[in-house]
């Protein structure tokens, strides 16, 4: 029978927080940075210049076609030689998660642009809206409200993603608490009390992001 013993693991409290503080800061830079990413590559995805569109798609197709653990690693260890430069685990960490976060970002945008009917866009050509002016005083305010939905399920899975930056020892939640069990050889209670701290903070995320599909789709309804 083990005998659990999580009070072992309140000596360690300052390096569950530290891990803490890393996970949510690499999570809103990333999400952040994703968004705008994903702004820029949806709206440019839209653009009828194959020279625009086709890179970008072929940017979206690599990123969403690929494990989010093999361009974390290639990344850190294959960018910098690629590129000459030096980089540390955290910003390849950060570039990694933005951009392929961004890819996802991007395609729930240009879906939730695209599924506005298209007379409107013609209305507003008839009162003499430039294509700016027409995309963000008609198309985009009523094309969030679609989009929010999906953009919060998409951020909820950013912060899940988090947890493979300790493959590069970036001092997130889950590799403090690989230090902490290495430490302790007390690898359950450590690796239950990541698990709940995850839990935590993604079941009211989960709920806020269904209770929003569900007024939406009562909306439409």
């Amino acid at each position: 029978m083990y005998q659990w013993d999580f009070g072992s693991l309140w000596q360690f409290r300052s390096i569950i927080g530290i891990g803490f503080v890393y996970t949510l800061g690499y999570t809103i830079a990333c999400i952040a940075l994703g968004l705008l990413v994903g702004l820029l590559v949806g709206l440019g995805r839209l653009s009828t210049n194959p020279f625009i569109s086709g890179p970008l798609r072929a940017f979206v197709e690599v990123f969403r076609c690929t494990p989010v653990l093999v361009q974390l690693v290639w990344f850190y260890y294959a960018l910098p030689v690629l590129l000459g430069i030096e980089m540390s685990a955290g910003t390849a960490a950060m570039l990694s998660l933005a951009l392929y976060g961004g890819a996802f970002y991007s395609e729930i945008i240009r879906g939730g642009i695209v599924s506005i009917d298209v007379g409107q866009s013609e209305a507003g050509w008839a009162l003499g809206m430039t294509r700016f002016q027409l995309m963000k005083r008609v198309i985009l305010p009523q094309a969030f409200k679609r989009m929010t939905p999906p953009l919060v399920n998409q951020s909820i899975m950013q912060l899940k993603n988090t947890s493979l930056l300790s493959v590069l020892a970036v001092p997130d939640l889950l590799y403090q608490g690989q230090i902490i069990a290495h430490e302790t050889y007390r690898p359950l209670e450590i690796y239950t009390l990541v698990a709940i701290i995850y839990f935590v903070i993604l079941l009211p995320a989960t709920i806020w992001a269904k209770r929003l599909e569900t007024r939406l789709s009562a909306q439409h309804g």
